[in-house]
């Protein structure tokens, strides 16, 4: 059983099917790093809220908890033709056609008024694919205009980019800073191989930034977790494929753990 990752970054391994608990408990993680931090004119909260996802067949490699998910095997017997058919052929699985994702948001907020000062969302499939993107794209506007910091740190490599394109180069991941009253933004490319950044967490001016170790949160998690448990490093991580010299060097990465 490891109690850290193989790899110096992002663990594409967690991109799987036990996203929705790496998602949860990386919220929380992030919290228990910055309240600390911030103490004690804010404080800190994680505060989920509820999106609908109206194609949650569209992911193939993560398991919602709340999916009713149904697979049967039809290597029976078939009819003979000369025989009437008695029953339909039985589908290969059985998917809602909505369910409701719960995606949590660490807010942090003025401990004077309880106004909500930063927001940090860890983008979920649902918000990096139709129709969720479009709603995201109006929640960040909202925070926008009324003048709330939005840290975005996207550790999923399918689905689209919620930032604009600006020209920076392609990634696997991508880490984004919205700061209130300002019209651009902060953009942090990410590959696998590559640490990820500590990132600024935004406060009321004159405060300074907090900081926020990723990878810090992400050793915790994978340690308390124990999700060397759930993971199989002999097998490939989950789709997309990366390119050959990148599975090259997650190979090697994993070959100490998986030989």
């Amino acid at each position: 059983m490891l109690e850290k990752s193989p790899f110096p970054g992002m663990d594409p391994y967690l991109e799987g099917y036990i996203w929705p608990d790496v998602h949860s408990t990386l919220a929380g993680a992030i919290r228990e790093l910055l309240a600390p931090q911030v103490a004690p004119n804010y404080v800190t909260f994680v505060v989920p809220y509820t999106v609908k996802d109206k194609s949650p067949g569209a992911e193939v490699a993560i398991l919602y908890p709340d999916i009713g998910l149904v697979l049967h095997d039809r290597a029976e017997q078939p009819v003979a033709e000369y025989e009437p058919a008695t029953k339909a052929t039985k589908p290969d699985r059985i998917v809602p056609a909505e369910i409701s994702v719960r995606i949590p948001v660490i807010e942090i907020r003025d401990r004077g008024d309880n106004s909500l000062v930063t927001a940090i969302e860890i983008l979920s499939p649902v918000n990096k694919r139709e129709p969720g993107w479009e709603v995201y794209l109006v929640k960040r506007k909202k925070l926008h205009a009324g003048g709330v910091h939005l840290l975005e740190i996207d550790l999923l490599r399918r689905g689209r980019r919620v930032v604009p394109d600006y020209g920076y180069p392609a990634s696997h991941y991508l880490f984004s800073l919205w700061r209130a009253g300002k019209n651009e933004n902060e953009i942090w490319a990410n590959d696998v191989q590559q640490p990820l950044p500590v990132l600024p967490v935004p406060l009321k001016s004159p405060d300074p930034d907090a900081l926020l170790p990723l990878k810090t949160a992400l050793d915790l998690i994978y340690k308390r977790s124990l999700y060397s448990l759930s993971i199989d490093y002999a097998k490939d991580p989950p789709p997309p494929e990366f390119s050959e010299a990148d599975k090259a060097w997650i190979r090697e990465k994993v070959s100490v753990v998986s030989g």
